[in-house]
């Protein structure tokens, strides 16, 4: 197996770092990565903010609802949908921007933004440090807009933890391969059987690293999707200038 699918298959959610620092020079090859990744018709609709400031940090901890990782690591990257430079970049040819107004661009520029946090995420761990994805900063959007001070027509849509590990997490269960890979059509047959199968998985999985108040998948993904995850999401969009009826 090659070092780079490694990387990525041996993926973990890290929530224990010390407070060593990060290295500015593996910090910007890190980034590198984002800031070469491909976007839609080359629109560059992504931008990251970078905070290592503890006060800020120990903010967004509280922001994405109390996640002292965010807090302990040194860096906390937010990964913004940013369709402000587009529309600046218009305006020197006198052209006006409309493509925010709709609900594809949120889908196109959360794709690139998906693109853009998948190699920073891979980029750290190949420079043996560890890292965490948050979506937690869309619980409260708009504290993250303020915080950040971002203009309008930008969106906070995701962030990653990075640091130096302290204890290491264990690699979940996944969902059997045939719930996830479809070859031609998407398969159905089944399904109900291999989730009750994983379920039993997961609920031994957190048993053997001395969890007995580990949840089913079935249970926890109830626990978040029942009800409508970040509810203040549609709100700061609108606010921001974005658009979903088109």
């Amino acid at each position: 197996m090659s070092e780079l699918i490694n990387i990525f298959t041996s993926h973990k959610s890290e929530r224990s770092f010390t407070e060593q620092p990060v290295d500015e020079a593996v910090l910007d090859r890190i980034i590198s990565t984002a800031y070469r990744a491909p976007t839609s018709v080359n629109s560059q609709q992504v931008s990251v903010v970078i905070t290592r400031d503890a006060g800020r940090r120990a903010e967004i901890a509280a922001i994405a609802g109390g996640q002292p990782w965010i807090a302990k690591a040194p860096v906390f990257i937010t990964f913004v949908l940013d369709m402000h430079k587009s529309a600046v970049g218009m305006s020197a040819v006198d052209q006006q921007q409309i493509a925010h107004q709709s609900i594809e661009s949120i889908v196109s520029g959360s794709t690139d933004i998906g693109i853009a946090l998948g190699s920073v995420m891979a980029a750290a761990r190949a420079e043996g440090l560890g890292i965490v994805p948050i979506g937690g900063i869309r619980r409260d959007p708009q504290a993250m807009i303020s915080l950040l001070e971002l203009p309008p027509m930008t969106f906070p849509v995701a962030g990653v933890v990075i640091g130096h590990v302290d204890e290491p997490a264990h690699q979940k269960p996944r969902l059997p391969l045939a719930t996830f890979r479809h070859d031609e059509t998407y398969q159905t047959q089944g399904l109900e059987q291999q989730i009750a199968a994983y379920n039993e998985e997961m609920v031994q999985h957190w048993k053997n690293i001395g969890r007995n108040d580990g949840e089913s998948w079935s249970e926890s993904v109830s626990g978040y999707y029942k009800n409508i995850y970040f509810p203040a999401v549609l709100p700061a969009l609108l606010k921001q200038g974005f658009g979903t009826d088109k």
